[in-house]
Order: structure tokens, then C-alpha cells, then sequence
């Protein structure tokens, strides 16, 4: 049985193992794909954010953050980046993940959630969101470039709490 959970300082290494390889393939997410270890934890559970990681009987099956994804004016609509270990995928962690973040957001105030960078090649992804209501909003015409595509859109998708 999967448990999502706050992360805490002791499942560090644990979310590097899930995070690093996505960064370091450079195929989903714009950081630097030799951005340390420290570095990546830094950002993926950064004190401005709330980490959450899915628990499945001790082994973590995939991580999520959210957060504001503006200040100010711009407060009530939050952000989330979700990643699910490589020997979770097709399992549904995303979804339970989403699930999770959807209600968070709700109870946190937040009135709507964007994604800013959703890579365009990154069908599965797409998909999946689109599945759950997400619309596309935006497009950002060669914004990435990815390792194998070469430069790529990235999407702007947005759905209403």
C-alpha cells in the first residue's frame, strides 16, 4: 500500500534517486543536467516549497512539490513537479500524486495549479495531464532543447481549482 507523506531530511538520498536520473536524462525538466546532488535537493525541496514522496512499505515511488508559482498578486494559482521512480513507471504514481497535490492546493487556498515548462515531446506527460483537466495555454515555440529531439515547445498548461 502507497502512503504520500512530507519528505523529511532523512528521505534525501532516497529523492536523489528518483531525481537525479530524470535530471541527469535532461528529457523533462530545464536544469542542468550535471546539477549535483546538493544542488538538486536544494531546489526539489526547497524551504519555499512542500516536498511530498510516495511511500510504497519503505521503497519511495515518486516525489512532488508544490508550491506558489508566482508571488503577490499571483499567489493563488501554485505550481507542482512531480517525478516517479523509473521502477514505478506505468504504476499510477503520477495520478495518486496528482490526486494528493489537487487537494493540498485546495486546502492550502489556492485556486488554480500551472505547469510553466511541460516539455511538448513529453507525450505521456501531456496526456496525462490533459486527462485530468489541464488545458493547454500557452506555447513556447523551441523553448527546450532536448537531448535527442533538438529544440522543442514547451507548454504552458493550467487548470482551475
Amino acid at each position: 500500500m502507497t502512503v504520500i507523506r512530507r519528505a523529511t531530511p532523512a528521505d534525501e538520498n532516497a529523492v536523489w534517486e528518483i531525481i537525479g536520473p530524470t535530471i541527469r536524462a535532461g528529457e523533462t525538466y530545464p536544469l542542468d543536467r550535471d546539477l549535483g546532488k546538493d544542488a538538486a535537493l536544494r531546489y526539489w525541496m526547497d524551504p519555499e516549497k512542500e516536498t511530498f514522496v510516495v511511500d510504497d512499505a519503505g521503497e519511495l515511488a515518486g516525489t512532488y512539490y508544490i508550491r506558489p508559482n508566482q508571488l503577490g498578486g499571483g499567489r493563488h494559482v501554485c505550481n507542482c513537479g512531480y517525478m516517479t521512480s523509473s521502477g514505478y513507471a506505468g504504476r499510477g504514481i503520477a495520478r495518486q500524486m496528482f490526486a494528493h497535490s489537487f487537494d493540498r492546493a485546495r486546502a492550502l487556498g489556492y485556486r488554480a495549479m500551472q505547469f510553466n515548462f511541460v516539455v511538448s515531446v513529453n507525450e505521456r506527460a501531456v496526456r496525462l495531464w490533459q486527462s485530468l483537466g489541464f488545458e493547454i495555454v500557452g506555447r513556447l515555440p523551441g523553448a527546450f532543447l532536448h537531448p535527442t529531439a533538438g529544440f522543442v515547445d514547451a507548454l504552458v498548461m493550467y487548470m482551475t481549482l
